[in-house]
């Protein structure tokens, strides 16, 4: 057993962190979590037990691009990225991490295909583990060298499922050899891949190397970047794709921009148990490879309903009070919240939906 430590109180903004062994505590007046840095389980409450909470003194998941090289060139990377991208530093990451509250639970790094381009990728990784901070990634392949470093250092892993589908299985596989029990298939849902995602959900069913696959997650699709010839897939093809999840006993996720569609697909079943977006100044945030702060990567660039062709610069801030005074409560931030906020009212699920993109 044992005791619990505080690592960071703040009288200004009202929370406190502790620790114990395996979990982090986070404590305020309206939002409180454990969260088990072992397992990833995280357990979130308002002011009471029954209160579901929606926003957070802090950010406590942090999406980071580390790099904007990658070789692959998928067809439709919202992020467009090239083999003349650049790297962060890791003085760079360090200074981010650094002024993040020790609330911070989560941080998942934005990389290339195969985990090649950014050398400092297990150097950051380990210091936000000495940091009790949990390292996640999406990748589209690895080796057997890569795979023992991500069991070393992730919590989970996330496989990209792109044309050629052995990557993806056979990586998965190495990832679950190893023991690791929070791997996911990640699928971009578009007309376009409607077709190969059938098919996926037919494989997770019969092939071997995905028996022990944690969930498959669906994505939805961003038209920005090269995804902009891509079309959105309707609710009818995202219900059959559900059932079909349904029927066989497939474990099943979205990303929160899905979140619309998940619930009115599985209606009362999930009702509850859906966090829908909490970008924006809710919960979590994204910071680009120079160290612009944006409400998701998603935003950045975007100049309506907010403009966020410019983002706010995290390393002019010295201290986690500076973070949350000159990025986290800024004007553009709370504005983003307040209209991410606002779209509950427009759908019958009171579901947050996207600003930016109709998904």
């Amino acid at each position: 057993m044992h005791d619990i430590r505080v690592i960071e109180k703040s009288d200004r903004y009202g929370y406190e962190v502790a620790i114990d062994g395996q979990n982090k505590y986070f404590k305020s007046k309206d939002y409180n979590y454990i969260f088990n840095m072992k397992d990833g389980c995280m357990v979130s409450w308002g002011r009471t037990l029954e209160d579901d909470p929606v926003i957070s003194p802090i950010n406590n998941i942090l999406d980071l691009e580390i790099t904007t090289i990658c070789k692959h060139g998928c067809p439709f990377c919202y992020k467009s990225n090239t083999r003349n991208g650049v790297n962060m530093s890791f003085d760079t990451f360090k200074r981010i991490l650094d002024v993040q509250s020790k609330g911070l639970t989560q941080v998942a790094f934005g990389a290339d295909y195969d985990l090649t381009a950014n050398p400092d990728l297990w150097k950051m990784m380990e210091y936000a583990k000495e940091n009790l901070v949990i390292p996640n990634i999406t990748l589209g392949y690895c080796n057997d060298e890569t795979a023992d470093k991500l069991a070393k250092y992730c919590g989970a892993v996330a496989v990209s499922r792109y044309e050629d589908k052995d990557a993806c299985y056979d990586t998965i596989k190495r990832l679950t050899d190893r023991g690791m029990t929070q791997v996911n298939m990640h699928y971009m849902i578009s007309m376009e891949t409607y077709d190969r995602c059938l098919e996926t959900f037919n494989d997770i069913v019969t092939d071997p190397r995905l028996s022990k696959l944690n969930a498959i997650v669906l994505l939805g699709l961003k038209t920005k970047g090269r995804g902009v010839g891509f079309h959105v897939l309707p609710q009818d093809k995202f219900d059959i794709l559900c059932d079909f999840a349904k029927k066989h006993n497939i474990g099943i996720g979205f990303d929160s921009c899905n979140s619309l569609k998940a619930l009115r697909s599985f209606g009362q079943y999930i009702q509850g148990n859906v966090l829908d977006c909490e970008a924006a100044g809710l919960q979590s945030s994204y910071i680009n490879v120079k160290g612009e702060y944006f409400p998701c990567s998603f935003a950045e660039g975007c100049d309506t309903p907010v403009d966020w062709t410019t983002g706010l610069n995290v390393l002019e801030c010295n201290s986690t009070e500076e973070f949350l005074e000159k990025i986290w409560r800024n004007p553009k931030t709370l504005l983003t919240q307040e209209l991410l906020l606002n779209s509950c009212d427009k759908n019958e699920c009171h579901c947050r939906t996207c600003p930016f993109y109709e998904v």
